[in-house]
């Protein structure tokens, strides 16, 4: 397979180039005895005024003093050129010989014709006056001063001219002033349609163009008089200032006024106020047209911003901003412009963002692997694939670049037509060190942070913490005295460190590789100097050499089986305080071991016990010895003042936990798989800030000590697969703290009464048991009750008193039927999967967001979904009873998702209503059992690739495309995606948006099944008589 088709890459056209600068944006072509000191005058004293530089004979040189090549170039290097024919435009051979140049030219340039007080049918056919003037210059042949050839260019040269699309001068009833305001706002649009910021590296913009002008609000109508403010936020090198760039030449032209504001950031580090002066004065200069204007002072500057922009619509960019100081001169206040003004600010600093108030912010998204692809190629290879041979050297580098368009233009520039071994040296090289062009632009954040406190923490997490839970980090960061949590809310605000869904420290790794170069630029270049160690080669040569200093502060070793070194080898790192070592052995003593350590993570720490001499630590706050060999922590327990987290979990010979009066602090116990834990000690009741107990997967332990039911401080108890605990106290009424409890899948035979005490209660999982009562825990919100074999008269009656609930799993029990749900108006998620016996689903409150009912065998009666405005998804598969759901075809605008695969039974009006109605665009869809193609489908094929036409008598209003395939189980389950592309404009759009199928189902059901979904033509922006090619990829062929 080629490279072009194993990467699907687009046939989009290559980066756009610059665009032509021009010298002037009018060109005047005219009679000066006619016009000059009267229309033509007037004409361009009202250019000028609108800051337009217009090219007027007797303006610039004398025309005595012309030769012919100065005229030429005054043409060639307009943008426009408007033509005022007038009645005697025609008898001057100097204004032909220019209208013969114009017409050369109008393939670069557009030509205007006014038609000032005569006939456009004079101008075409030489007629009325125009034909009294070729006489003369006929006559002028016989004489000798004009040659034939000549002559006949000039006839050719009005011919062509009178049949461009002009202006009249009749059409405005004579009035000239009109006339003029109407040429001006021809020759704005003209100008606006010309004039486009540079923008290069297009692949992949339009999606995030098209998610920009929804926040900014461009094309809402009912946003029209509303100034909105939005930030496009993201790292150095995301593409940030392309995008703006993008929103400024497209969207541009609607406004009064537009200006681009370049480089902020470095304006105002070289200048100061002067900078924003000059900032200032390019704002009022663009969008009031004008290139005289001078503001003075920052004050006066914000006057006049304040004053004479206050009624003009305009769209203004502020690239690069990091200052509120620059935004505070340029754009503080909404009403400094005009209603439906736009202001959109490109920064790295989201807390900027929030003191000025934008409306929205777009986080600027990496590139994915096949826009990643194309960008390289343009650059490496100048077309939008690589070659073959190499397509595997290519893959190397978009793993390098991580998707930052910085770093793809860069690496391909530089690899651009060079021979594959010096693709593979310069790859090798990358990976050792950074590049440094890329590096200086991603510095830039670096040291713009305020205070060399976070760029500590900043080097930290580059080096160690990379993946790792915030808060746990957190809870470290302070341990080491840094001022939590804000040092890492600040990284965030500058785009440095993002936060995954499941709370993770994520660092793109060219971020985290300039942090680790840092790092070794402060040092003399040998690793025993550096502050930090991360390297394993580096760390095994420092600790065999046990040449380790005081300098160090942090070390990360992971080793493998049989990785052994000496404990004195940390003897001289007096200032280590962060330590992560994995399937690593220390021998000898250990009171050489540091004693400042705020960190201790040893995966499988090789020793039964924590050795006597191991030195007391009054600073650490995190222990990490998961997959131990401990039986006991500590023979003899040491005090740890300062202990948060203690983490043993995995030790599987582990039997008893420590004693807990040692660790007085302790805040979170973790304590998962310690199979062979059999004893908690009774002191673990006395801790007044432990939060967090989870002892899930602890097969021997078989209850807790009387004693922990006295705290008054634990939120969160994870007992599940704890098969061998048999009792909750009753003492569990006393822990007033406690939000979260999950017990599932344990000796558990009986729940205490004085569970109904715990008002707090938010979270509850218990096997296969009911609290006596559930009117007493208001707090619940997520209600686990599957698989407890309900039947109607053994489900819980009071279940609607749960006002808070929102999540509720009721999946596999044996009800036949169910009370009203519609009190609970905060439940957005419900789950009846396999209960196999339900026949009707009552009423369910409208706030409801996922209903899941699969495989409900006797489900025959669905609920009324005409008032479910905020239904999403609906899961409803293998229940084949159903014949209908009612009002659901008011509710789809809602919807992304409708899973009605196996659902055999369904009327052929309610299909049909469904599929008609369904307007979602993106990730989702119809699935249905069947094999018939809706009749009302244009285009229909029977292959994994349709071609087709856009038909003329649609494209103009084309909203999107409804796309719809019958497929085997068998493809079905190879989680195929969909590629559509509009070969002629060469955009492209691939998604997965065909659902993940119950594919274990699906495997034993024959038959054919259906799924229908929609695309936007947002993206692919498709017209009439385009050429569109829909492809469904097999993934798994393409694996």
């Amino acid at each position: 397979m080629d490279a072009r088709k194993a990467h699907k890459a687009s046939s989009s056209s290559s980066p756009s180039s610059s665009s032509k600068r021009w010298e002037y944006q009018v060109f005047l072509s005219f009679r000066g005895e006619d016009t000059r000191k009267g229309f033509t005058g007037h004409l361009h004293a009202a250019l000028s005024g609108d800051g337009f530089r217009a090219f007027l004979d007797d303006n610039e040189l004398k025309r005595a003093e012309f030769i012919k090549t100065q005229l030429e170039q005054a043409i060639d290097g307009s943008m426009i050129s408007i033509i005022v024919f007038s009645k005697r435009y025609a008898d001057s051979s100097w204004c032909l010989d220019e209208l013969v140049k114009i017409m050369e030219c109008r393939e670069r340039q557009q030509v205007f014709p006014l038609f000032y007080n005569v006939d456009a049918s004079d101008v075409r056919k030489q007629t009325g006056s125009f034909a009294q003037a070729f006489e003369k210059h006929e006559a002028g042949i016989c004489e000798g001063k004009h040659e034939k050839e000549k002559v006949q260019r000039w006839r050719n040269a009005l011919t062509q001219a009178a049949d461009l699309c002009g202006e009249d001068l009749k059409n405005a009833d004579g009035h000239e002033a009109k006339f003029i305001k109407k040429i001006l706002g021809k020759v704005n649009n003209l100008v606006n349609s010309k004039y486009q910021l540079d923008t290069e590296d297009l692949v992949g913009i339009t999606s995030r163009v098209n998610e920009v002008v929804r926040m900014i609000g461009i094309e809402n109508s009912g946003s029209k008089d509303v100034v909105r403010m939005i930030g496009i936020l993201g790292m150095g090198g995301i593409g940030k200032t392309t995008l703006a760039k993008t929103i400024y030449n497209n969207f541009g032209p609607i406004f009064e006024g537009r200006s681009f504001l370049a480089d902020v950031r470095e304006v105002f580090a070289n200048q100061r106020s002067n900078g924003l002066v000059g900032l200032q004065e390019q704002l009022l200069n663009d969008i009031l047209k004008n290139e005289g204007i001078k503001v003075g002072s920052v004050a006066k500057g914000i006057d006049m911003i304040r004053e004479r922009l206050c009624c003009k619509r305009a769209l203004v960019i502020i690239d690069d901003a990091d200052d509120l100081q620059q935004l505070q001169a340029i754009a503080r206040a909404r009403d400094w412009f005009g209603p439906g003004s736009r202001i959109v600010i490109t920064t790295r600093n989201q807390h900027l963002l929030d003191q000025v108030g934008v409306d929205s912010t777009y986080m600027a998204q990496a590139m994915d692997e096949e826009e990643a692809l194309e960008l390289f190629s343009w650059h490496a290879f100048e077309i939008g694939y690589p070659d073959q041979e190499y397509l595997d050297l290519s893959k190397r580098v978009i793993r390098y670049c991580q998707g930052l368009p910085l770093a793809l233009r860069v690496v391909g520039s530089f690899l651009i037509k060079r021979p594959t071994a010096e693709w593979e040296s310069h790859l090798e090289k990358l990976e050792r060190s950074p590049d440094g062009d890329i590096q200086k632009i991603l510095r830039i954040s670096f040291d713009g942070l305020p205070d060399e406190e976070k760029r500590e923490i900043f080097l930290d997490i580059s080096c160690f913490f990379i993946g790792m839970d915030k808060d746990y980090v957190t809870q470290i960061l302070k341990g080491c005295g840094f001022a939590q949590p804000i040092g890492i809310s600040v990284l965030i605000e500058r785009c440095l460190v993002t936060v995954s869904e499941e709370n993770k420290l994520m660092m793109h790794d060219l971020l985290r590789d300039m942090g680790r170069e840092i790092v070794r630029e402060k040092s003399t270049g040998r690793p025993e100097k550096f502050s930090r160690l991360w390297k394993g080669e580096d760390v095994i040569d420092v600790l065999s050499d046990e040449s380790g200093t005081k300098k160090i502060e942090g070390v990360a070793l992971h080793g493998s089986y049989g990785t052994r070194f000496s404990a004195q080898a940390f003897t001289n790192m007096k200032k280590l305080r962060l330590l992560h070592l994995n399937y690593v052995e220390l021998t000898g003593e250990y009171k050489y071991f540091p004693k400042k350590l705020i960190w201790l993570c040893w995966h499988r720490f090789p020793l039964e016990s924590i050795p006597d001499d191991f030195p007391v630590q009054p600073k650490l706050v995190a222990l990490d010895l998961q997959w131990s060999a401990l039986k006991i922590v500590w023979k003899d327990c040491k005090l740890h003042q300062n202990l948060k987290i203690l983490n043993l979990s995995h030790s599987y010979e582990l039997t008893k936990s420590p004693d807990f009066s040692k660790l007085p602090n302790l805040e979170e116990l973790i304590l998962k798989r310690c199979e062979s834990l059999s004893e908690v000690h009774s002191s673990i009741g006395d801790l007044g800030r432990l939060s967090l107990v989870n002892l899930e997967g602890c097969v021997s332990l078989k209850d807790l000590p009387l004693n922990f039911y006295k705290s008054k401080s634990i939120e969160t108890l994870l007992l599940n697969w704890c098969l061998s605990f048999e009792k909750l106290a009753e003492g569990l009424g006393d822990m007033v703290s406690l939000t979260t409890l999950k017990a599932d899948v344990t000796a558990i035979r009986q729940i205490p009464s004085s569970i109904l005490k715990l008002k707090k209660l938010k979270v509850l999982s218990l096997c296969d048991l009911l609290p006596p009562s559930l009117q007493s825990l208001s707090s619940l919100r997520d209600l686990a009750l599957a698989d407890r074999s309900l039947t109607d008269d053994a489900f819980p009656k009071d279940l609607g008193s749960l006002i808070s609930l929102e999540n509720l799993d009721l999946a596999g029990n044996d009800f036949c039927s169910l009370p009203s749900f519609s009190r609970l108006s905060k439940l957005h998620d419900l789950s009846l999967n396999v209960c196999e016996n339900l026949r009707a689903i009552p009423d369910l409150p409208t706030n409801l967001k996922v209903l899941k009912a699969g495989y409900c065998l006797e489900l025959e009666k669905m609920p009324d979904f005409s008032e479910m405005s905020n239904i999403k998804e609906l899961y409803l598969s293998g229940s084949d009873k159903l014949t209908e759901i009612p009002g659901l075809d008011k509710s789809l605008n809602s919807m992304t998702m409708i899973y009605m695969d196996g659902c055999t039974n369904l009327t052929a009006d309610f299909r049909k209503n469904i599929l008609q109605g369904w307007t979602s665009c993106g990730y989702g869809g119809i699935f249905l059992s069947g094999n018939d193609i809706p009749d009302w489908f244009d285009c229909v094929h029977d292959d994994d690739i349709v071609y087709f036409t856009v038909p003329r008598s649609v494209g103009r209003n084309l909203k999107g495309l409804t796309l719809s395939f019958v497929s085997s189980p068998v493809f079905l389950s190879r989680r195929s995606s969909i590629s559509i592309k509009n070969m002629t404009k060469g955009a492209e759009l691939e998604a997965r948006i065909i659902p993940d199928c119950p594919i274990d189902e699906l495997n034993y059901k024959p038959g054919y099944y259906l799924w229908q979904g929609q695309l936007s033509n947002d993206e692919l922006k498709l017209q009439d008589g385009d050429k569109v090619l829909i492809e469904i990829i097999d993934n798994m062929m393409m694996g």
